[in-house]
């Protein structure tokens, strides 16, 4: 079979580059890349072809017999004007586009993934020209589409209410982890953890306990409200130094973010950092006592299983996708209440047998999800449509 893969996303650096010279992946862009990954590994019956605007970053599969890429040069509106003719007159048996777009025209059946549709919930969260581009350019494409992957049940959930196609259109396929599965809080040992605090402390000047956020600054993941329910914890239930711990790029209207730590009077508690390596991202995951996503919306919600992954309790809303992510070894509370937030963080805080019971039950948890089985799942999707 002929698959003609759109890898747009998983080579252009939204978010800039890491310290490695790769571009900051997260979201699409991460889940593009990893399905790329994992595709070239599993596969070596099917023929691909991978269309980019670039060529193909040193960390992407390397080009063979069954896997070539075709580089179409950049330009605006790429998918539409360079992909969609160069695919035009292509003999492919189906072509899927890992991303909300799709090609105008395609000679063959098409699958599009969307993650979530967080645009349709919270519009006043995104720039007007990417509103229209999603509602607009998103909606054709799913009309067009034979087959839409999702993460998460919440996210087909969504898709069925607000473009009222079929069940059986929409398939769920959950996301995997990027790092090997472990459990360093029951396992570390001790000269481990002393070099990992040697490192937060020397490389970004943190040496007190600390709460974790990781994730895009944008409205959407109410990083204003999280600074305000730290604001109110009690010194005496969670400890005088604690600090809250915020890693992520700038994403769009984050002005509020950055003011919100003078506003609720803990300037000297917050911390902001922007290039944080993969590496030194599991170190901040193994030392947190408590990583928080208090998202509004979510697709799935990675994040949580990665915090998961390294032993670190994960306590976050309950709203969209993220109770499936983090299932019963997370603790929820309601994303628009600053005072049930900052009360969950106290209570998982101050009760060790708690935090204990959580960081077991998320080591069970993340052994539900892997990329090779996401990207199974999703070639059974091609190979279906694809017949």
């Amino acid at each position: 079979m002929r698959i003609g893969i759109n890898g747009f996303e998983a080579v252009v650096p939204r978010f800039g580059y890491d310290s490695k010279g790769f571009p900051s992946r997260v979201g699409s862009s991460e889940v593009c890349f990893q399905w790329l990954t994992e595709l070239e590994k599993i596969d070596k019956k099917n023929l691909y072809t991978i269309y980019l605007p670039v060529e193909p970053t040193s960390d992407m599969p390397k080009a063979r017999d069954g896997w070539r890429y075709n580089i179409l040069p950049k330009k605006p509106l790429w998918t539409i004007f360079a992909l969609s003719s160069a695919i035009c007159k292509q003999k492919f048996d189906v072509f899927f586009s890992p991303t909300h777009y799709s090609p105008l025209f395609a000679p063959c059946p098409q699958v599009i993934s969307i993650l979530d549709l967080s645009y349709k919930y919270f519009p006043e969260l995104f720039k007007k020209k990417d509103l229209f581009q999603l509602n607009l350019w998103g909606g054709y494409s799913v009309r067009r589409a034979r087959k839409i992957v999702t993460i998460s049940q919440s996210s087909k959930d969504d898709i069925i209410k607000e473009y009222k196609v079929s069940e059986d259109k929409i398939g769920v396929v959950y996301p995997g982890l990027k790092f090997e599965i472990r459990n360093p809080k029951l396992e570390i040992n001790s000269k481990i953890k002393m070099r990992n605090s040697r490192v937060i402390k020397e490389k970004y000047g943190i040496d007190s306990p600390y709460i974790l956020f990781v994730g895009t600054l944008q409205p959407r993941k109410n990083i204003v409200r999280l600074v305000e329910a730290f604001s109110k914890l009690n010194p005496k239930a969670i400890g005088k130094n604690m600090k809250l711990v915020i890693i992520g790029r700038r994403g769009w209207k984050f002005d509020e973010i950055f003011t919100a730590p003078s506003k609720f009077g803990v300037s000297d508690s917050v911390f902001f950092l922007e290039n944080v390596t993969d590496d030194d991202l599991g170190v901040f995951y193994e030392g947190a006592e408590l990583f928080v996503l208090p998202s509004l919306y979510e697709g799935f919600g990675l994040p949580i299983l990665e915090a998961m992954k390294y032993g670190c309790p994960v306590a976050a809303s309950n709203v969209s996708s993220l109770p499936e992510a983090g299932g019963d070894a997370a603790i929820y509370f309601d994303s628009q209440d600053v005072l049930d937030m900052a009360e969950k963080i106290e209570k998982v805080l101050s009760d060790k047998k708690l935090r204990d019971d959580m960081i077991k039950k998320g080591h069970e948890q993340v052994k539900k999800f892997s990329w090779e089985k996401s990207a199974r799942e999703v070639l059974g999707v091609l190979e279906q449509v694809g017949k």
